[in-house]
């Protein structure tokens, strides 16, 4: 059964479930309210007899007393301890009321008996009796009208539940429609997607913002999120693809070369070993590299914690002074203390300097400060520049400004990509400013919130 008809069936029991409840204890309640009103009546008119055959005393016969105080469409009669009837009068309409159980009950009595397949309201009351004994006087009522007036009315209560059936049953269907409309949109948005290939979306409308528009705006944020990874895993498989084939080139031209001449040739047979491991080596940089880029933003894992920036920068420096043999300098213009995450901060000033090192042969200088009121770190190189077309195209995955240098320096064109990656995930802003064969300054600006 579908979603929409099982809403419709659901809505539907319910609502009618709950509308025949509340007739049903409406009925009761009505009833109980109209025959307790009867029985009242009843009894005030069994206390006026008993109050009149009390102060009439003998002067009057029994029976006119009776008659006197006779219910309309009723009977009085007095009921003596054995159980027989003392005196009795009784409408003659309701002359089926002489067959009326007779029973004495030494106390008060207020009930509604069903007589004959008819309620009537029954009052006794203990009255002392001509020889003294103590007998009862009861007061028999037919209610048979307000028994038809409960039958008419629930009679109206079943045409009020049938006929508004007719709406609950409308309205299930537009709130069915309501629920599931978006959620037939989704679906036939998936089969549109898998049909063409497209990434489509859900128009969302502006004015709800209940569980189902939450629901269309995760749809869509979803299909962001595959779209994106999509896109990262073609251009994972285009740029692996593409850069690895020159390194296989060489492996395999290598190793053709090694399997026809290297058992006769050690000097060749070095050269080729050198080079397969070589190529090799790169082959796993360039993997790697890639991997890390492949990566969506929310899926880098950060660890934030206050830092002093001198002390991160002054330990990276330390280790590219010992590992290249350069001269670096610090320059401290004010001392700040970051909240950031200091593997992925170190990993993007580690790709900055090491380019640094490779493009410039005089010293490197190291700046920090703030900038704009933002923690800055510089790092400037007085090496080949940037030409000023190319500065915007540094972050695209595989540029290389220096193509004719770049199986010499060892790079991919990754490295920027990758730095400009890990500052969008801590919050931090990369710039260049470059000035061809004068040298480049690269300027790492964190978030002015988390300093301090």
């Amino acid at each position: 059964m579908k979603l929409r008809k099982k809403i419709n069936l659901f809505t539907a029991v319910v609502f009618i479930l709950l509308l025949v409840l509340i007739n049903i204890a409406s009925y009761f309640t009505f009833s109980n309210l109209m025959f307790n009103s009867e029985l009242d009546r009843t009894e005030a008119e069994a206390e006026r007899a008993l109050n009149g055959i009390s102060q009439a005393g003998h002067s009057v016969s029994i029976g006119a007393l009776l008659r006197t105080y006779l219910p309309i469409e009723g009977m009085l009669r007095v009921v003596r301890p054995d159980g027989s009837i003392g005196a009795q009068a009784l409408v003659p309409e309701q002359q089926e009321l002489d067959k009326f159980p007779t029973t004495y009950h030494k106390t008060k009595q207020r009930q509604i008996i069903d007589f004959n397949g008819v309620p009537h309201a029954f009052v006794s009351y203990p009255i002392i009796w001509l020889d003294g004994e103590v007998a009862e006087l009861q007061v028999i009522e037919n209610l048979s009208a307000t028994a038809n007036n409960l039958k008419t009315l629930s009679l109206v209560l079943l045409a009020v539940t049938l006929i508004a059936t007719i709406p609950v049953l409308v309205s299930t269907r537009l709130l069915s429609n309501v629920i599931t409309q978006p959620i037939t949109t989704m679906i036939q948005t998936m089969r549109d997607i898998r049909k063409s290939g497209q990434y489509k979306r859900i128009e969302l409308s502006k004015e709800s913002k209940d569980e189902l528009y939450e629901m269309g705006q995760t749809f869509n944020e979803m299909m962001d999120l595959l779209e994106v990874n999509y896109e990262k895993q073609e251009n994972f498989v285009s740029n692996a693809s593409h850069e690895l084939k020159t390194p296989l080139t060489v492996i395999d031209s290598y190793a053709s070369l090694l399997k026809r001449r290297g058992q006769t040739d050690p000097k060749l047979f070095q050269e080729a070993v050198d080079a397969i491991q070589s190529e090799a080596i790169h082959m796993r940089e360039l993997t790697q590299q890639l991997l890390l880029l492949a990566k969506h933003d929310e899926q880098w894992k950060l660890h934030i914690e206050s830092l002093s920036l001198l002390q991160i920068v002054d330990e990276s420096v330390g280790s590219f002074r010992e590992a290249y043999k350069r001269e670096i300098s610090i320059i401290v213009e004010e001392e700040v203390i970051v909240r950031t995450d200091k593997q992925k901060l170190k990993q993007i000033f580690y790709i900055l300097m090491e380019n640094a090192l490779k493009y410039s042969e005089k010293p490197v200088i190291v700046v920090l400060g703030q900038e704009r009121k933002r923690p800055s770190i510089k790092i400037i190189d007085q090496g080949v520049g940037i030409p000023a077309q190319d500065v915007d195209k540094v972050f695209d995955r595989f540029y290389r400004v220096d193509k004719a240098r770049a199986r010499k320096t060892g790079g991919y064109g990754l490295g920027l990509s990758l730095a400009k990656e890990l500052a969008d995930a801590i919050g931090a802003n990369i710039r260049f400013d470059s000035i061809e064969g004068e040298g480049t300054t690269a300027n790492i600006l964190l978030s002015a919130e988390d300093s301090h």
